[in-house]
């Protein structure tokens, strides 16, 4: 929705000239006012769309206070990760693969999900731009192997990030399932989540050489070049 309005209030709309800078800010804050006005004044909200990475300058233009938090993993466990859910579900023919070219080899498959424009290509840009930019001391990353074999120390400092009050979880008791969404995607399971948060040690499912390629991008342990605040072993 937010894409939608810039793109109507754009250069390439006949209608562009309709638009201050002050009216499409305004118009951007009523459309996020109206969007959460079911969520009252004393509540924080989490928008968990991936793109926000890449849209930092907006959204400092609309909110000062604004705040991210990014899980990171080592990519080539992402990888292997997706990889185990086609093996998983052999019958289910998912939307993130777009021909039987792109699905008929481990190679394949994560040569497409690693493009610019796709779902691990994409997050790893994004979250890049944001890691390297001018915004990034409004970002704290958390390392997904460090989140999960120290749940509540981690959560200790997410809530110092956010400046809010810290509680403590029941981290054997965690549920989360987007049936409906994996559902329309063709891939089962890919959102539900293990009851108990704790640390799974697994062999890879990916060729040698495949791991090798996407277990060098880890830009999140290298902290020159950016003031986002780190949750990781080698923070």
């Amino acid at each position: 929705m937010c894409n939608a309005l810039l793109n109507v209030m754009g250069a390439r709309s006949e209608f562009t000239t309709s638009f201050t800078e002050e009216q499409k800010k305004k118009l951007l804050l009523g459309l996020f006012d109206n969007y959460f006005n079911h969520i009252t004044e004393e509540s924080t909200i989490f928008d968990s769309s991936r793109s926000w990475c890449a849209r930092l300058n907006l959204l400092n233009q609309l909110f000062a206070d604004f705040k991210i938090i990014c899980c990171v993993r080592n990519v080539a466990w992402i990888m292997d990760s997706f990889e185990r859910l086609v093996h998983k579900h052999p019958l289910a023919y998912s939307r993130m693969f777009n021909d039987d070219n792109e699905r008929s080899t481990v190679y394949s498959r994560t040569e497409a999900l690693a493009r610019r424009n796709r779902i691990v290509g994409y997050s790893v840009a994004a979250l890049s731009e944001a890691y390297h930019g001018p915004n990034s001391s409004s970002m704290l990353l958390v390392d997904y192997e460090l989140l999960a074999r120290f749940p509540q120390k981690c959560m200790n400092l997410i809530y110092d990030f956010l400046d809010e009050p810290a509680f403590e979880h029941d981290h054997n008791n965690v549920s989360f399932k987007e049936t409906d969404f994996d559902a329309n995607m063709g891939v089962p399971d890919m959102h539900t989540v293990r009851n108990k948060i704790e640390f799974h040690q697994r062999p890879s499912l990916l060729p040698p050489d495949i791991f090798d390629k996407y277990n060098k991008i880890d830009f999140w342990t290298k902290p020159q070049g950016t003031a986002a605040s780190v949750i990781s072993i080698s923070a």
